[in-house]
């Protein structure tokens, strides 16, 4: 059986893979699992930025892909960019296996407001869906509530639902059709 394996990337908490791992398991009807190895960023750190170049930390989780693997999603507390963007919320493969999301501007805290644990949760497993669904060769989406919509905000990413509008859900093949909560 094929699975969607989360990778700690860093110092990621590991209680955060297992809290997401269900939802994202339910909303893209494929069994995951999170990886008992981590990936070390730090050959992906760019000291003139200060920050984690996406791009090569993809290019390093195709080590960890396996025969049981249906995708490899990295999930990180990193700040990620690549060079032509200030930052990245995620990145991935378009059509290919594998992708990462960051964690460090999907927290309040980043922006200078109290912790919101529940907010910060729906705004990874929204990245989280989001990275997956370009994976599926899905572009971003023109509807604000699909989860591929493009978001360069988390403002953007706290109006997106947690699943594909109706036209991205048929998009995908039979075989890697996901779920939507909802029909719009």
């Amino acid at each position: 059986m094929k699975l969607l394996q989360l990778l700690p990337i860093g110092n990621v908490d590991d209680g955060l893979l297992k809290d997401i791992r269900p939802a994202v398991e339910e909303i893209l009807c494929i069994p995951c699992k999170v990886l008992p190895v981590r990936l070390d960023p730090e050959f992906a750190f760019h000291g003139e930025r200060q920050q984690y170049h996406s791009s090569e930390i993809l290019h390093r989780m195709q080590s960890f892909l396996t025969p049981d693997s249906w995708r490899v999603l990295g999930v990180s507390a990193v700040d990620l960019y690549i060079p032509i963007l200030t930052f990245v919320f995620g990145e991935a493969q378009m059509g290919g296996p594998c992708a990462v999301v960051s964690a460090h501007r999907l927290r309040q805290e980043f922006y200078g407001l109290p912790s919101d644990h529940d907010l910060f949760r729906q705004r990874l497993i929204k990245e989280a869906v989001h990275e997956v669904g370009h994976t599926l060769n899905l572009t971003h989406c023109e509807d604000y509530r699909c989860v591929m919509a493009s978001s360069h905000a988390v403002e953007w990413i706290d109006l997106k639902e947690s699943a594909l509008c109706t036209p991205c859900r048929a998009a995908t093949t039979p075989v890697t059709r996901v779920s939507s909560a909802r029909n719009y």
